[in-house]
């Protein structure tokens, strides 16, 4: 569950770290040292948050951008009855993905990533391809 610090709370000092003896009498520059470490780390952790926030609506609008282009193309697969589902062009996204994918993410996770973002064109496809048939 999330605490105050999870979620930018301010305490009055860090919680305690489990398993930690307790500190001996005249240990308050230990203490006031590890609180700025702690006030440190926060810090950059909040800011860390906020890159990732910037990056998220970074790829919702790439997200948007290619469900937009799915859905015109399943607009044209159903004007020239081309099949929604096409093994081959799949495979060769998933390929192409891991083959330049830089990392850190590992190949299972870009293509596990990817196969779903090309589940949901291929939905998006097939209702764009069945308004556009109710439509003519």
């Amino acid at each position: 569950m999330a605490d105050e610090h999870d979620i930018g709370g301010n305490a009055e000092k860090p919680p305690g770290i489990p398993g930690r003896p307790a500190r001996p009498a005249g240990a308050e520059e230990t203490v006031a040292g590890e609180a700025a470490v702690a006030a440190r780390g926060e810090a950059q952790v909040s800011e860390l948050r906020r890159r990732i926030d910037q990056i998220d609506d970074q790829l919702m609008k790439l997200l948007n951008s290619r469900s937009a282009c799915a859905v015109e193309i399943g607009r044209v697969k159903r004007q020239i009855g081309m099949a929604v589902y096409q093994p081959e062009r799949e495979k060769w996204i998933l390929d192409r993905v891991e083959r330049n994918n830089p990392g850190p993410l590992d190949s299972g996770a870009v293509r596990r990533v990817f196969e779903r973002v090309i589940d949901e064109s291929r939905r998006l496809e097939r209702l764009a391809g069945a308004t556009e048939g109710k439509k003519a």
